[in-house]
């Protein structure tokens, strides 16, 4: 992980660093353009946001931790209660976004002041492994219903079905039997292969290309930020929800990786690093940042954990952000290609969580354990509650819940049917 740039650089070579960084920003992309499409704030800025963020989280993590922020969507609904439709709105939720950073990094120095090993008493692998596998279930059914199932998506079912096929198969066909540096990159494999066969239907439409300019334009941000009440409360509280969702991506991130990530670098560094890189995203008039579940599961597809591809990806993100044309020629990656690849990313994400309960040797003959298990499975993937203008996720309902039940209920083993 401490690998200076040279030394990377020369270990995979040039064109193999900037191909796996290229992969990982293909996997973030469609959900990090999405979150300002459905608010109504611009997905390049996004784009531009998300790269510098995650640099900025790099720099903060001692450059240890191998994540991508992108937007996220668990501030979508305040977003959209306080732009209501009108870009004249965009500097209130700009003050929103960067308040909402502010409280990550009080909740930075919470973590720092009590101590990691204290936040971790209250995630054990009975409560890590089931909300890691709730992380990859919950997301995968609106990913995968949007982009193959939908009308929405393009093109007739039974197209999208084949398209989405297509790439499944490649990335299984290179993934197992491909060697060397081909192994490392079934994804983008899959994304070209699935283009090409999305372009025989004709489902890839280049006329957004032609529509979008070179550059993008002073007018694209919105400068001052505005310090609205009425919107910081709405938009700002949601980070308290993210804070959960945050230590599980990073605990399904050290999973995978094989490092402890919330002890070195610290949890109080990686909640520092998503919040500086979400000030910075409301300084631009971006949505606020997230680690991102899509990115842990490349390194869990790859098994390459340099965080060095990472930040060359997050380059790739400026790029495109500030070059119009190109974050426009990504976007016509038609919906069932990127159906195709979270219905290998997200599936992964969840056999991370399995492999969590066995490699602890998580014992679910034991009623207490099998009841948090159960609860949380069900709980994380089936509910939400609208508290107001926000929707709390079921990954977070559930996280709290494994919280409580594991401290409440007594370690004391009892089998299913025996007292």
């Amino acid at each position: 992980m401490g690998d200076t740039k040279t030394s990377i650089l020369k270990e995979q070579g040039l064109l193999k660093t900037v191909l796996l960084g290229i992969q990982h920003v293909l996997a973030m992309f469609g959900a990090t353009v999405l979150v300002p499409a459905l608010t109504g704030l611009n997905p390049s800025v996004a784009l531009l946001s998300a790269g510098i963020g995650t640099l900025l989280f790099h720099l903060v993590t001692k450059r240890k931790v191998p994540v991508f922020l992108g937007s996220s969507f668990a501030f979508i609904a305040s977003i959209q209660a306080v732009l209501q439709g009108d870009p004249v709105n965009t500097p209130k939720v700009m003050g929103g976004v960067i308040v909402a950073g502010g409280l990550y990094l009080v909740l930075s120095g919470i973590v720092k002041l009590f101590g990691v090993q204290k936040v971790r008493s209250f995630f054990p692998p009975v409560v890590t492994g089931p909300i890691i596998i709730v992380i990859g279930l919950s997301l995968a059914p609106g990913v995968i219903s949007g982009n193959i199932m939908e009308d929405t998506a393009g093109g007739q079912l039974w197209q999208r079905l084949l398209i989405a096929g297509i790439v499944v198969l490649t990335m299984l066909l290179v993934g197992v039997f491909a060697k060397g540096f081909f192994k490392l990159v079934p994804i983008l494999f899959g994304m070209i292969v699935g283009y090409i066969a999305a372009a025989c239907f004709q489902l890839v439409d280049f006329s957004l290309v032609m529509e979008t300019g070179w550059l993008l334009r002073p007018s694209d941000f919105y400068f001052p930020p505005v310090f609205d009440l009425t919107s910081v409360l709405i938009i700002a509280p949601v980070a308290l929800v993210t804070f959960i969702e945050h230590i599980g991506d990073i605990t399904t991130n050290s999973a995978v990786v094989g490092q402890d990530f919330l002890t070195d670098p610290g949890l109080h560094r990686t909640l520092l690093g998503d919040g500086v890189a979400t000030i910075a995203a409301g300084l631009l008039g971006g949505p606020p940042n997230t680690t991102y579940g899509e990115n842990t599961g490349v390194l869990a597809v790859t098994k390459n954990y340099n965080p060095f591809n990472i930040r060359i990806a997050a380059c790739v993100a400026i790029l495109m952000g500030l070059i119009g044309k190109f974050g426009a020629l990504i976007r016509t990656i038609p919906a069932p290609v990127m159906g195709g690849v979270s219905i290998i990313l997200f599936g992964m994400i969840a056999s991370v969580g399995i492999r969590i309960l066995g490699e602890n040797k998580v014992d679910l003959s034991d009623n207490r354990n099998l009841f948090i298990t159960a609860v949380l499975l069900v709980v994380g993937t089936t509910v939400s509650l609208p508290i107001g203008t926000v929707t709390v996720s079921g990954l977070s309902i559930a996280a709290v819940l494994g919280v409580l039940l594991n401290k409440i209920l007594p370690e004391k083993k009892t089998a299913l049917g025996q007292e």
